[in-house]
């Protein structure tokens, strides 16, 4: 889809973008924003962040604020919602933005606080789009994340071009703020679940003594094998791997799962465990090493440590 095809009547195409949040996937993400032609403009407390934009053609802001100045979209890449908020509403920085800018908010948070999120930002008069995004760094690095988004037709197709930019699949999921949220929190069930299995199969396999790349190859070639076996068991093999997920971005994304599961009263038992055995991991020390070191939490419990 051409940039603008889907603009919203009576207004130019989204050119103007303010993206804050320039972490491990924020960084890609503003780059193929600034690959597509658009105008992209940062902040990040992280100078090195504000520099990887300059280098890409995008401009480095002082404050949120500079950043928002003549935005017609935000992109909110944060760690969690409650940075989103700071971003957001601390000395009131909204204010800065357009009337007509639109909120996307693309980080994994609750929905409650996602629909609490929307709700003020309403009350600005600017428009909101919980925009969840799965893939991880890979994705945002070649621009094949999934982005799972809820919000009014009009905005979303408003939106849709920049949303696009960042990813190879785009859904509207739902209308609402908090309906992105949920489908993304379904999602990190199974991402954090099937992480743990396959660290708990390559666990059993160094306990007994097998060798561990032919059970890992074995098993990517069979029924039992899956993406995420795929993708985070050789780094399992591997003493310290490069970090391209956080094995506290699991701590924080399972609870989200569990707390999801407690206000609907939905049993989670294999959310549950995995969850503990990420916690268990980053109580270790290990918090910011790769999500597939989770099998360090095995190794402790089998005494292969």
């Amino acid at each position: 889809m051409a940039l603008g095809a889907a603009a919203r009547p009576g207004r130019t195409a989204m050119k103007n973008i303010a993206f804050v949040g320039l972490g491990a996937m924020g960084r890609p993400m503003a780059r193929n924003l600034v690959k597509a032609g658009l105008t992209v403009r940062g902040f990040d407390l992280n100078p090195a962040g504000l520099a990887d934009l300059e280098a890409a053609g995008g401009t480095p802001c002082g404050s949120v604020q500079d950043a928002f100045r003549g935005a017609d979209a935000i992109v909110l890449m944060v760690v969690n919602a409650q940075q989103a908020e700071a971003v957001l509403f601390d000395e009131n920085a909204i204010a800065a933005a357009p009337p007509e800018a639109i909120v996307c908010l693309m980080a994994t948070c609750p929905p409650k606080r996602v629909q609490t999120i929307a709700e003020r930002v309403a009350r600005t008069g600017r428009r909101f789009v919980d925009s969840p995004v799965s893939g991880g760094v890979v994705g945002a690095m070649v621009g094949s994340l999934t982005v799972m988004a809820a919000a009014p037709a009009e905005t979303f197709a408003a939106v849709r071009p920049v949303l696009e930019a960042m990813g190879s699949r785009t859904l509207q999921v739902g209308d609402r703020p908090g309906q992105g949220a949920t489908v993304k929190t379904v999602n990190q069930l199974l991402c954090g679940v099937h992480i743990a299995a396959a660290a708990e199969a390559l666990a059993l396999a160094e306990r007994v003594g097998v060798d561990t790349r032919t059970m890992l190859d074995i098993l990517t070639g069979t029924a039992a094998g899956s993406w995420m076996l795929r993708d985070r068991g050789p780094r399992m093999l591997e003493p310290e791997p490069e970090v391209t997920s956080a094995v506290d971005i699991f701590v924080k994304d399972l609870d989200i799962v569990l707390e999801a599961g407690r206000e609907t009263k939905a049993a989670l038992p294999l959310a549950a465990l995995a969850h503990q055995l990420f916690t268990s991991t980053s109580g270790r020390g290990d918090g910011a090493a790769d999500d597939s070191q989770v099998i360090r939490a095995y190794r402790a419990l089998n005494g292969t440590a």
